[in-house]
């Protein structure tokens, strides 16, 4: 089973847990950027402001084709418990995702909160079913346990957990 890891990493840790899930179970990473970059003080003002009204930041790559993968993961860190506006424009820019399943997670300081419910949302009016929701507070990340929680996830969904 073919799979594409998809993330925005503001800070690296992010992309730390989607090189884990690719070191584990396989899958291609794509990072996704917002073109015009956030400094510390704008990603935590405008950024996390963006993050609370969902909006779409343009990324880069422009648009994700996944019609040739069988499963999807998404990782996002959290801005103002939602999605980054990165991860917005990245789900915004899927092409051929309708009926694949997806694995998605979320990186935080203490709280997701709506974070995954509204990924979930936005993926199912793409007809993207999903079969897995991990979060990791910052106090987890560094554990093995939910990492593993995560990776089995994704091995489940391949059909290889």
């Amino acid at each position: 089973m073919k799979t594409c890891i998809i993330y925005h990493s503001y800070s690296g840790v992010t992309r730390g847990i989607a090189e884990k899930i690719s070191a584990a179970c396989g899958g291609d990473l794509v990072e996704v950027a917002p073109k015009d970059n956030y400094s510390t003080l704008s990603a935590y003002s405008l950024g996390c402001l963006r993050a609370r009204k969902e909006a779409c930041d343009p990324i880069s790559p422009d648009s994700i084709d996944v019609s040739s993968y069988d499963l999807i993961v998404i990782g996002t860190p959290v801005w103002a418990w939602k999605a980054t506006p990165a991860i917005n424009g990245a789900i915004a820019a899927l092409i051929g995702c309708e009926g694949k399943t997806a694995v998605i997670f979320a990186t935080c300081g203490s709280s997701a909160k709506d974070t995954l419910p509204i990924i979930k949302s936005k993926l199912e009016q793409k007809g993207v079913r999903i079969t897995g929701e991990v979060v990791l507070s910052k106090s987890e990340i560094s554990k093995n346990e939910k990492i593993n929680d995560l990776i089995t996830a994704v091995r489940t969904a391949t059909g290889s957990g």
